[in-house]
């Protein structure tokens, strides 16, 4: 039986591509550069703020790291403007806490992002704990944050389901011990996460519950 539920953050609880575009368009604008579209911008969503400078400057490896500080600055400055729950979600949630469940954040967005912005999105809800990236610890698909955050809730990772939007998550779960549920709404395309063999896909917030036993 499930007793804890890890979930992802971008893609998965809340739609961040507009602040995070947008962080990344000034950004880029400090540096003379144009905007990328936004539809690009979410494929490089999910693997930290690095990962997301990195694959905006691939032509200039030698600006990823002033641009990564600027887009830093922007995206603290302002974090949530337009970013929101999921549709359904509040619901969805509901349920999972009145069945008994405890939810736990694990993303690789900045620790000291992550918390104001689950305390603005998300304090409708008794999250156990919220765990972001920290400087000097790997990133999701390593699963030592995973297995790290099922010491702190005191719950096995064989009773935890982690949920996320992308293969980095299911391949979290899997080195961590965890059964792992893919959402479809988020930011990777459906056959990304059929390739990656999750033990089941939610296409709607709607479907996490009968998911999750």
């Amino acid at each position: 039986m499930t007793r804890a539920i890890v979930f992802d953050l971008d893609g998965t609880l809340i739609d961040s591509l507009p602040d995070i575009a947008l962080a990344l368009d000034r950004a880029l604008a400090d540096a003379g550069l144009p905007p990328p579209p936004r539809e690009l911008v979410r494929t490089w969503i999910g693997g930290g703020a690095r990962v997301l400078i990195t694959r905006a400057v691939a032509h200039a490896p030698e600006l990823v790291e002033p641009l990564l500080a600027g887009f830093r600055k922007h995206y603290a400055h302002a974090p949530v403007v337009e970013s929101v729950v999921y549709p359904g979600l509040a619901e969805a949630l509901d349920r999972l806490v009145a069945a008994g469940h405890l939810l736990a954040v694990l993303t690789n967005k900045p620790h000291d992002l992550a918390m104001p912005i689950c305390a603005q999105l998300l304090a409708r809800w008794p999250f156990a704990a919220i765990v972001g990236a920290r400087p000097g610890e790997p990133l999701k698909p390593d699963p030592a944050a995973a297995l790290a955050l099922a010491v702190r809730i005191r719950i096995a990772p064989a009773h935890c389901v982690m949920v996320g939007d992308a293969a980095t998550d299911i391949a979290t779960a899997r080195a961590a011990g965890m059964r792992a549920v893919a959402v479809a709404w988020g930011y990777r395309p459906r056959d990304e996460l059929v390739a990656a063999a999750p033990d089941a896909i939610a296409d709607d917030p709607s479907e996490l519950v009968a998911l999750i036993p």
